[in-house]
């Protein structure tokens, strides 16, 4: 291997003594190893799959010196070898590496077969029937077992040309010693089977391999990867055909006719759909066509089959509550909630401070009178739980409402068209945040003849996954919407409600009023950005309003780069809020420390992770989620993370997944509301300086919002109303189903 002639790093040699930690997922491991040339046994550690005790290892790495665990050496690439002599055999036997063997019967292997143990294990394992307990079938399944090694040995030696352990490992659980041959035949299936390995990294191990540039593997899983990526990630559910093209010929360097010929081989497979739009072809990934014609369809079948109760009933009952509540809704609110008792589907949108909360909790209210089940759902845990406070009632994750179950990339819903939901009654609150393959397993789940009631403000950023549901809804339509408009009193009196609406209209909102809870620090230089939100969190606000206010705080940014971006803040928040004290285990993860007490966010889904609810256990944590590190464990080589609902577990392999979030992006805020919200604004990448991400800020912000920055920044986003266009078909689709 090339790493062994890497003048940088340094040699060892020796035979593993004792596997100390072995994480089976992603390989990270620690070793006891006893060394040529060296008196005692050191301590290594590194991504080291299927490592056992016994084995022979040529290492190249670092000396480190560990905080707790003193001196060790960093694996960065290794070779190892099968042991030889009768106690390395045993030892290697012992530990259980090929199936059948335990230590009884390794014992008796080798001192049957002594030093010919391994040749006649592979070669001749029929000989293995002669020692009592082992039947010739058992013999030959050794033998098998043992050969399998070898081939996962390959693979492994294969694989780490390209990849580090993690993937390999992946790559090996999912094909086993065919892997190698399997990826010789097409190095593009990788990018389609295996997470974490994207087109770029499939594509350089294709030309690696000596693929051509033309490769139709390669034009296919390119136009998949524009749509999966490209296209996804920036919100899309389609391309059209005349911009999609274009994007692959540049991104491959082919031709025109290569990539039509490769997008028509692609239709003729089903691996894409194109729907007409006028004169263009719209391109999707079946996935997202069939996602967007259910929603359609089932929200057509739930407007025509609702139970619609009777209007006196229902005028009735609000009538009651004002009277026993001393509430006078107004003339708006009435309508929405007559509007969701007489729909099938209907939608309640509006800015902050317009009751749209009110009309939740009336609508909880009568449907209850009429014996109706009703559930409450919203796409993050932080507006269930708001939306608990708000009801006195449960409500649940949309994950967690339809039971969802992991495995590897999958998302699978327990409750779907086979395992309906009981309710019949479904309101959705943060609806602009659902993206259009949650929207369609919701759906799915929702029995016919059940109401949906949609809640949201459609003038905040849209969903991170690919749609715009609730936009798409209105815009179609042909889905009663009800838009609450008026602030009332007490909102009115708020700067935050005031200003955001201000915003909304592309106003400046008020900026110094000293008296209320919209607050302006000017800093017409940014490098003075960043210092003063860390005095404003650590002594200012405090100072001021008390150190419980300390707990309340969080900072938003729209930008992760920059003097005021979240990664130079969080260093320095950390610094001074949680800085380093004795006793205090800390861990650093590419070169980012991560301490006890550090706030923390999980960057990506990771379906995995174990947790603990109370007495209840599962796996899986979200892409969003915000918690508190309790404990590093260097002797078990884990960080516990205490979210809102759960205890998660994490091994030091994946705290790469970790980011710290004393500061974090609006778009990571969304779905959350926060009692304090610091916001710095200053000239961020053009892209971000925008009405729609100004606003989606502010409206984060419950008691106390301060901008920190300069004016002209606030002018620039405010006068910058530039909601990029989304390629979505849910609109059309819903006209079409709901004409029917």
């Amino acid at each position: 291997m090339d790493f062994l002639q890497n003048e940088e790093l340094e040699r060892i040699e020796g035979t593993v003594d004792e596997v100390v930690f072995h994480s089976e997922e992603s390989g990270y491991s620690v070793l006891i190893l006893e060394c040529e040339g060296l008196d005692e046994p050191i301590t290594a550690v590194g991504e080291m799959p299927f490592i056992a005790e016994g084995e022979h290892l040529k290492a190249m790495g670092k000396w480190t010196v560990h905080p707790t665990y003193g001196r060790q050496f960093r694996i960065e690439g290794y070779e190892k070898e099968l042991p030889t002599g009768k106690n390395a055999m045993l030892r290697y036997l012992c530990s259980r590496q090929v199936k059948g063997i335990g230590p009884a019967t390794a014992e008796k292997i080798v001192e049957a077969f002594g030093e010919e143990t391994f040749e006649v294990i592979e070669k001749n394992p029929e000989f293995l029937s002669q020692i009592n307990g082992i039947s010739a079938k058992k013999a030959r399944e050794i033998g098998e077992n043992f050969r399998a090694q070898f081939g996962m040995r390959s693979v492994m030696m294969f694989t780490s040309q390209f990849f580090g352990a993690a993937l390999s490992v992946k790559i090996y659980k999912k094909w086993g010693y065919a892997a190698e041959e399997i990826i010789r035949r097409n190095p593009y299936i990788l990018c389609e089977e295996i997470e974490g390995i994207g087109f770029e990294k499939a594509d350089a191990v294709a030309l690696e391999l000596g693929g051509a540039e033309n490769d139709p593997f390669r034009i296919d899983s390119g136009i998949e990867y524009v749509l999966n990526y490209h296209a996804i990630q920036n919100g899309h559910t389609f391309l059209p055909r005349d911009k999609l093209i274009p994007t692959v010929c540049q991104m491959l360097s082919v031709s025109e006719d290569e990539a039509e010929l490769s997008a028509d081989r692609l239709l003729s497979e089903a691996r894409l759909v194109g729907v007409k739009a006028g004169k263009r072809q719209c391109l999707y990934l079946s996935c997202y066509y069939e996602a967007e014609k259910y929603i359609a369809k089932k929200m057509s079948l739930l407007e025509k089959s609702a139970y619609q109760p009777p209007v006196t009933d229902v005028t009735r009952e609000i009538a009651i509550i004002e009277a026993e509540s001393g509430l006078r809704y107004a003339t708006m609110q009435k309508k929405a909630i007559l509007a969701a008792m007489r729909s099938g589907v209907m939608i309640l949108t509006g800015g902050p401070g317009t009751g749209k909360t009110t009309v939740i909790r009336a609508l909880v209210r009568i449907f209850h009178q009429l014996d109706m089940r009703v559930c409450l759902c919203a796409p993050t845990g932080r507006a269930a739980k708001r939306m608990s406070e708000a009801t006195g009632k449960e409500a649940k994750t949309i994950h967690r409402l339809l039971e969802a179950e992991f495995g590897g990339s999958d998302t699978r819903f327990a409750r779907n068209e086979d395992n309906l939901l009981e309710e019949e009654v479904f309101i959705v609150d943060e609806t602009s945040m659902v993206d259009t393959l949650l929207m369609s397993a919701l759906l799915k789940a929702v029995k016919p003849g059940s109401r949906l009631i949609l809640i949201g403000d459609a003038d905040q950023l849209p969903s991170v996954g690919a749609g715009n549901v609730l936009s798409d809804c209105i815009e179609s339509q042909v889905i009663t919407t009800v838009e609450l408009k008026e602030i009332f009193r007490q909102a009115k009196e708020s700067r935050i409600v005031t200003g955001a609406h201000a915003i909304n209209k592309g106003e400046m909102p008020y900026l110094y009023d000293k008296e209320n809870d919209f607050f302006f620090v000017k800093r017409e230089n940014e490098e003075d950005i960043a210092p003063t939100v860390v005095a404003l969190w650590h002594t200012r606000l405090p100072s001021t309003y008390g150190k419980e206010i300390l707990g309340q705080i969080q900072v938003i940014t729209p930008s992760r780069k920059g003097p005021a971006g979240t990664e130079n803040l969080n260093v320095r928040l950390q610094a001074v809020l949680n800085p380093p004290a004795p006793g205090k285990a800390q861990i650093k993860v590419h070169g980012r420390v991560f301490r006890e007490g550090d706030k923390v966010m999980q960057i990506k889904n990771n379906y995995d992770i174990p947790w603990v609810r109370g007495k209840q256990e599962g796996t899986g944590v979200f892409n969003g989620d915000i918690g508190y590190i309790e404990r590093v464990s260097h002797h078990e080589q884990q960080i516990l993370v205490r979210f809102e609902d759960k205890t998660a577990t994490y091994d030091f392999s994946m705290a790469e997944e970790l980011d710290h979030a004393y500061a974090v992006t609006v778009h990571k805020s969304q779905g959350s509301e926060y009692p304090v919200v610091i916001l710095p604004v200053y000239t961020y990448a053009p892209k971000l300086l925008t009405r729609e991400l100004f606003y989606t800020a502010v409206t984060r912000a419950q008691k106390m919002l301060v901008l920190v920055g300069g004016e002209q920044a606030v002018q620039i986003m405010v006068e910058n109303s530039r909601r990029p266009t989304r390629y979505t078909g849910l609109s059309s689709a819903l006209a079409h189903y709901m004409m029917k």
